[in-house]
């Protein structure tokens, strides 16, 4: 998701790490009555359901944001032996092998896990990591630049490569961007192991433009967000999220009566996020307090306006914003975790030698 994950990132989130920062040890940066999480940018919670599991559990919380999911995870990885934190929050099912595989993880099964759905569960057997909520990445497009222009919105992975969307297209980086490698797998998904290759080859020729992370795409380069107008973006498509809509609605200065961006719904690759308990935690008890919060249903039913994702708990509500202004994909693309574990890294250099040189 959301990261992240989306338009709501931009709004307050120094406030939460700011007033989440408890007392800390010199020497070590924590101590047992701090538990930091580390995460992506797009992390964000609302301050007073914070406070509620500060003051219930007794522990402050600390934050550090490590740029996108892929960037996180991979420092994440790098600094295991001596973890900059407790929990982790937002490695995805497109990374999640990578963060297993390389021991980023002790188990732990958290209370309330009974009640978050099975399919969501891709670590059940050995419980090293929590799922917490699920997303649909989208391609987004800008209502007004189609409708100015006469030209019918792509809805598809195929009409992306068509002549008439030539140089309209933004996506991230997918060897360092979760939203980025979600699209290029949903991408194989659709066209097959071999097929994938041919099929960016075309988007190549149609101007397809790439950036780092999912920030750069939304917020500079792309035409339809509030921000990326302000920002001068001339793309009308980007790789986002199918909840990027109802962000643009909610944070509107002026709420419009219907979402200024839409989502291409044949282009979607569902994303599951999840926390994990970090080996070499200098805090555990504290991590293991916070993942269990992460799947209360508090903070499961504030999260979707927070970082714009589904939650993963049965009987969650979700916002009404939700489901008038992006429902989640009806039949998104998805690819089996093991799959992903064999194929990815491989695909992410194909890719990076098709796209990139």
């Amino acid at each position: 998701m959301h990261n992240k994950t989306l338009v709501a990132v931009a709004v307050g989130l120094g406030l939460i790490t700011l007033s989440a920062c408890g007392s800390t040890d010199t020497k070590s940066g924590t101590d047992s009555t701090t538990v930091t999480l580390v995460s992506h940018n797009s992390w964000s919670v609302s301050k007073k359901v914070l406070k509620d599991f500060e003051k219930q559990s007794g522990y402050k919380v600390r934050v550090l944001e490590d740029g996108d999911a892929g960037q996180a995870v991979n420092k994440a990885i790098l600094t295991k032996d001596n973890p900059q934190g407790d929990v982790f929050f937002g490695v995805d099912n497109t990374l999640l092998s990578r963060a297993l595989d390389n021991g980023l993880f002790q188990p732990y099964t958290a209370k309330g896990l009974d009640k978050v759905g099975a399919a969501y569960q891709l670590d059940k057997d050995k419980h090293r990591v929590t799922p917490i909520d699920y997303g649909d990445i989208c391609v987004n497009y800008d209502k007004a630049y189609f409708s100015e222009h006469r030209l019918t919105p792509p809805q598809s992975f195929a009409d992306l490569a068509e002549p008439q969307y030539k140089n309209l297209l933004v996506t991230e980086n997918a060897s360092t961007s979760s939203p980025g490698l979600g699209f290029l797998l949903g991408s194989a998904a659709q066209f097959g192991d071999t097929g994938w290759q041919d099929y960016w080859k075309k988007l190549k020729a149609n101007g397809v433009k790439v950036v780092d992370g999912w920030d750069q795409a939304y917020y500079q380069e792309f035409s339809g967000s509030s921000e990326g107008k302000k920002a001068g973006g001339d793309r009308p498509l980007v790789v986002s999220y199918a909840s990027s809509p109802p962000a643009e609605v909610i944070y509107a200065k002026k709420r419009p009566s219907t979402a200024p961006t839409g989502v291409a719904t044949g282009t979607c690759f569902r994303q599951t996020e999840f926390a994990g308990l970090l080996s070499n935690a200098k805090n555990p008890k504290g991590a293991k307090a916070f993942i269990d919060f992460l799947v209360s249903k508090e903070f499961q039913e504030d999260m979707p306006l927070n970082m714009f994702v589904y939650p993963v708990l049965q009987g969650a509500e979700v916002p009404a914003e939700f489901t008038e202004y992006g429902p989640a994909a009806k039949d998104p693309e998805t690819m089996a975790p093991g799959k992903i574990a064999a194929n990815r890294d491989q695909w992410v250099k194909s890719w990076t030698s098709l796209v990139l040189k």
